[in-house]
């Protein structure tokens, strides 16, 4: 079962050093599809295997999967599938046969899958700076002035935030040293079983949470977000905010239950509460006011954080089983919402808010997909997030933190009011905005705009996983038993 968890991490390298020895455009143009497919099949292979014969481990326990492990990869690789597939570009794009751009879209697919794969915090702090070395190479990949402005911002916070995060690894792990038991196993610590100086713990969990909310996206850690979402290609924005963000959320989940289990839950509720508010907030006000259809989307994803932290802060099987499924469903309204947007800023040629009107009457191949994947974001039924956000508030209340619900449930009208207002401008507008290019209702849909089945597969998914769970449901019981019970 080993060859399982080495299989992914396998493909990708093979796939990351042909894109550079070979360099043929075919392979370039499907070398990210093609590595997220991988990803995909591997997380549904390992979840079948774990619910049936328990968690499995290879390279000597460094590599480990349990059902969450199992669930974070099918995450990575659906989302991944989406993103590639639905940014394809026609043969002979500039952009398709790029001679780093394949390779680096492959690389931060590896790290992604190495950090949910690795049962020991030191390797999954490696994976998640890897993933900010790949990515800062992407978001830059236009070079022009605001990408790469974007991408020396995104590196700078970035990396102070898992420098931060790494100063709390390495003080949790001289508290297992002072105990006699060194290790850095997340499985290991989670159990419990290690007498460790709580104070030494706090400082630690808190440094590690500030550091991986940094590249979860969280408030106030969040300022890198929405410039790298705006300004990186398509597929990229669709895996920063669609995967990476939840890759970096479940870092937090495993030092959540390794601090729960040392020290109990009160430390990491509050801090969680306050972050997940103050994100929820944040977003919610700036969306009212954004003028650009991809920094509207970065706020949303900070909004959706917000939503999994206070889910995570809730605790207990049903608002942590819905926090993951919050994840996928996220992941894939997300990503496709992102391909969607750069389809529109390469037929409109801009993503500015005010100037784009009428988008339904006159481009409706990019207008019902944005529309379908606004839906989704907004947590409109039958999509999978209003499921989602119904049970976390049901859980919120069960455990006495109604309060919290109450002003989560005030706050996110704001976000739903602002994004709400501007799908509507954009698809439904007259083209008489005095920032509306002149004549944009009569420019009649006449683009290639990519292919439709990825956009399509992911927003039906994105509907049966909430109506039709089927194995999930097992899964995500399981996942969250996982980060009760330290299984």
């Amino acid at each position: 079962m080993a060859v399982l968890l080495i299989s992914p991490l396998a493909a990708c390298l093979v796939l990351a050093v042909s894109t550079i020895l070979l360099r043929r455009a075919w392979l370039n143009r499907v070398a990210g599809l093609l590595a997220g497919t991988g990803i995909l099949a591997s997380g549904l292979a390992i979840a079948a295997a774990v619910m049936s014969d328990g968690p499995l481990t290879a390279m000597g326990g460094l590599l480990r999967a349990d059902a969450l492990t199992a669930f974070m990869l099918i995450v990575v690789g659906a989302v991944g599938v989406t993103a590639t597939w639905g940014s394809l570009a026609p043969r002979g794009s500039t952009r398709a046969d790029a001679f780093a751009y394949p390779t680096l879209i492959v690389a931060f697919l590896f790290a992604m899958t190495l950090a949910v794969l690795a049962d020991n915090l030191g390797i999954l702090w490696v994976a998640l700076e890897a993933t900010t070395i790949t990515t800062a190479f992407l978001v830059g990949h236009y070079r022009t002035r605001g990408s790469l402005e974007a991408a020396w911002k995104y590196v700078v916070l970035g990396s102070v935030g898992v420098a931060i995060a790494l100063l709390g690894i390495v003080l949790l792990y001289a508290a297992t040293v002072q105990a006699g038991q060194p290790t850095l196993s997340w499985a290991s610590l989670a159990l419990g079983g290690i007498d460790l100086d709580p104070g030494l713990v706090k400082i630690a969990a808190g440094l590690t949470l500030l550091g991986f909310a940094t590249k979860a996206g969280l408030a106030p850690m969040h300022s890198w977000l929405p410039d790298a979402h705006s300004q990186a290609p398509a597929a990229v924005s669709g895996l920063m905010s669609g995967v990476l963000l939840a890759v970096a959320f479940y870092g937090i989940l495993r030092i959540q239950a390794i601090t729960d289990a040392m020290i109990g839950p009160e430390l990491m509720r509050g801090l969680l509460i306050a972050g997940g508010l103050l994100s929820i907030a944040e977003a919610g006000a700036l969306i009212l006011r954004q003028r650009d259809l991809k920094r509207m989307l970065a706020y949303s994803s900070i909004e959706h954080m917000g939503i999994i932290a206070l889910a995570a802060a809730i605790g207990g099987p049903l608002a942590i089983s819905a926090a993951l499924l919050h994840m996928l469903g996220h992941g894939l309204a997300k990503s496709s919402s992102f391909v969607v947007s750069g389809r529109i800023l390469n037929v409109e040629g801009t993503t500015q808010i005010s100037r784009i009107r009428g988008l339904l009457a006159r481009r409706p191949g990019v207008a019902i997909p944005f529309l379908a994947g606004t839906a989704a974001l907004l947590g409109m039924p039958p999509f999978v997030l209003f499921f989602t956000e119904v049970a976390i508030v049901i859980a919120g209340f069960q455990r006495g933190l109604g309060w919290v619900m109450a002003v989560a449930i005030a706050l996110l009208l704001l976000a739903f009011v602002g994004i709400a207002r501007h799908a509507s401008d954009m698809s439904f507008g007259t083209g008489h905005d005095d920032d509306a290019p002149t004549g944009a209702v009569e420019d009649r849909d006449r683009s290639w705009h990519g292919p439709a089945a990825p956009i399509a597969l992911a927003l039906i998914a994105a509907i049966v996983i909430g109506l039709l769970a089927g194995p999930l449901s097992t899964l995500l019981a399981e996942a969250a038993a996982t980060l009760a019970g330290g299984s």
